[in-house]
């Protein structure tokens, strides 16, 4: 079975976010793979090893990006691929392109996704990229199963459980709750740095980067407003209800 994961390096989730120059500030933060992509690898190994086959990594980053393929070839994976040529770099839209190229050029039966990334939470890197694919989605799965070419998966809509069937080749997106993602071992930390990791560019992609540009545009990058005290209403109810409307409409202006 030829398995493929598509990944992305984020900050840690316990990294304090802080803008310098009007950017958000990487000096001295820590990487790591996208949470939910770490349960996309583990079920990509799990299906390795219940099929057989290739699990390859991919992603779109800079050179950093290289230490989360790293980390996954030490869970289990196969091969990587990372694509770090800046031209290629841009939102989703620009993102699924690029992957759909990779992803092509590898051949697949399954491609694997994380539900989300967690530091711009937007979620359409698999559904995109399984259109541009030809192929079926099914997103949010907390269980999968393959029988043959039959697939059968379970996923997570708003606290209950919706079961999807379809066929090979499919992309699913990985949920909590799939699995729990092995930590890598010794041996695999150092088997990972003999595995293969292909660089690829624009022109190694047949892509031109004019025709992948961004459909959207960072405008500013700014952090939450401090949350602010709150305030406790006294009197009768009567009178806490007309100085609570009074407060959402002078303060909070929200009414």
């Amino acid at each position: 079975m030829n398995i493929v994961v598509c990944l992305k390096q984020t900050f840690d989730t316990e990294e304090k976010i802080t803008i310098k120059d009007g950017q958000i500030n990487e000096e001295g933060v820590e990487f790591i793979i996208n949470p939910y992509d770490e349960y996309a690898v583990e079920e990509a190994i799990k299906l390795k090893e219940q099929f057989g086959g290739e699990v390859t990594v991919i992603t779109v980053g800079p050179d950093r990006a290289e230490s989360a393929l790293r980390t996954a070839l030490a869970m289990g994976a196969d091969k990587a691929v990372l694509i770090n040529d800046e031209s290629l770099f841009g939102d989703e839209y620009t993102t699924a392109k690029v992957l759909a190229a990779a992803v092509k050029r590898n051949g697949f039966d399954i491609v694997l996704c994380g539900n989300v990334a967690v530091d711009d939470g937007a979620g359409q890197g698999g559904p995109r990229l399984a259109e541009l694919l030809g192929i079926p989605q099914i997103t949010t799965i907390t269980k999968l199963e393959i029988d043959g070419d039959k697939v059968t998966a379970e996923r997570d809509v708003e606290g209950d459980v919706e079961i999807i069937e379809t066929k090979l080749p499919v992309l699913v997106t990985a949920q909590q709750g799939l699995n729990e993602p092995r930590y890598p071992s010794l041996p695999g930390i150092m088997k990972a740095k003999k595995k293969p990791l292909e660089r690829l560019t624009a022109a190694d992609l047949g892509i031109n980067p004019e025709e992948v540009q961004p459909k959207t545009e960072t405008v500013e990058v700014f952090l939450p407003p401090k949350k602010q005290a709150g305030k406790i209403l006294q009197g009768d109810l009567d009178a806490q209800v007309k100085e609570l409307v009074s407060l959402l409409r002078n303060e909070a202006k929200v009414v």
